[in-house]
């Protein structure tokens, strides 16, 4: 099993990236919380790996401090949570937010992540107020600074995207959430779009 990948950071989506490790390429699937966080592209950056293996794939997913991954590993013990749909809840709430969502039993607050309905939220209160407890959330998120760039704004799109939404509304929600303001950061666009989008 692959626990952590230190290397060159040579491609770098809201989805996923590719670490060089001695001239080998991995690429590692992240949530939004650990993009935020990561250096530019061409920089080494230092990775906490989760590897999932199935009878078809064995996939990596990359988190920038122990409590991602411990947080990570709790949400795909939760019956009915893989992979993708632990990627978005952590891409929608950061650590902090997800530990009080669950043990204050905040149903609305995770029914607020695309894909998580009624049933799954309560399971996830269930199943994890006790064990989300002991995760560290000690570790100071960093977000990345954004202009108002087409680059950042397709960047927000993208990540929307990827947590389920269609093209067509995530560019209305982003475009929304810029509308006269400049130089919000792309953490703050992505999550303030996220919110116009669990209006509708």
């Amino acid at each position: 099993m692959i626990a952590s990948l230190t290397g060159r950071l040579t491609r770098k989506a809201t989805d996923s990236l590719v670490v060089d490790v001695a001239g080998v390429g991995y690429q590692v699937f992240v949530p939004l919380s650990t993009y935020y966080g990561i250096p530019a592209q061409g920089e080494e950056v230092s990775l906490h790996i989760y590897t999932h293996v199935r009878e078809d794939a064995l996939t990596l997913f990359g988190f920038l401090n122990p409590a991602e991954k411990d947080a990570f590993i709790q949400l795909l013990s939760v019956s009915g949570i893989g992979p993708k749909l632990a990627l978005a809840v952590l891409s929608s709430l950061s650590v902090e937010d997800l530990v009080c969502a669950i043990s204050g039993s905040d149903d609305s607050r995770l029914c607020s992540i695309p894909g998580i309905g009624k049933k799954t939220a309560a399971r996830l209160v269930l199943e994890l107020k006790d064990r989300m407890k002991n995760i560290s959330v000690d570790a100071a998120s960093s977000t990345s600074s954004a202009g108002s760039g087409s680059r950042d704004t397709d960047d927000a799109v993208s990540a929307l995207m990827n947590l389920g939404y269609k093209k067509p509304a995530a560019e209305e929600a982003v475009k929304r959430t810029i509308a006269g303001r400049s130089g919000m950061a792309l953490e703050t666009v992505i999550r303030e779009a996220l919110r116009e989008l669990v209006k509708r």
